[in-house]
């Protein structure tokens, strides 16, 4: 018997996006360029390619979707749910929903893949970032967010900022 495609699947286009394609962002001191969004995946996935320096991200959860990190450069310090775990090119971690997490770049430039399953967080993207004039990290203070209003905005879109 073979499987059936969902009602959406029959209306999904296969698409490309190489090298620097993709919607670009300025996000959190990053670059972001969103890969896949809900809208190309009938909701699946999003994927984005996020590009930075050294720095730390806050302890975070996702009440909506699971996290799959993808190390493709860079030497990354992870910790999910209290374990620490060291990445680097090829390092692939899977963060569930409701799990906290937090990364750290330890030598950067860092350049990752972040899966996100179900689809939709490329709209918390959006909402905190801004479009990036150039392909390329944004400089210290360039493309920041209104930190005051972020923890707001991430529990409008199912997340929470822990620390």
């Amino acid at each position: 018997m073979e499987p059936q495609l969902g009602a959406g699947a029959a209306s999904l286009q296969p698409f490309a996006r190489q090298g620097d394609e993709g919607e670009a962002r300025w996000w959190l001191g990053s670059l972001a360029l969103i890969k896949a969004t809900s809208q190309d995946t009938n909701g699946a996935f999003c994927l984005v390619e996020v590009r930075e320096n050294e720095g730390d991200t806050p302890l975070h959860v996702h009440h909506r979707e699971d996290e799959t990190f993808i190390v493709l450069e860079g030497e990354i310090e992870f910790e999910v749910g209290g374990e620490v775990i060291q990445g680097q090119p090829g390092t692939v971690l899977f963060g569930p929903r409701g799990i906290p997490h937090r990364y750290s770049v330890r030598r950067g430039p860092a350049r990752m893949l972040f899966l996100l399953t179900p689809g939709g967080f490329e709209e918390f993207i959006r909402a905190t970032s801004e479009p990036a004039p150039e392909r390329r990290i944004p400089d210290e203070g360039e493309g920041l967010p209104d930190f005051e209003a972020l923890p707001e905005i991430a529990r409008r879109f199912g997340a929470e900022l822990l620390d």
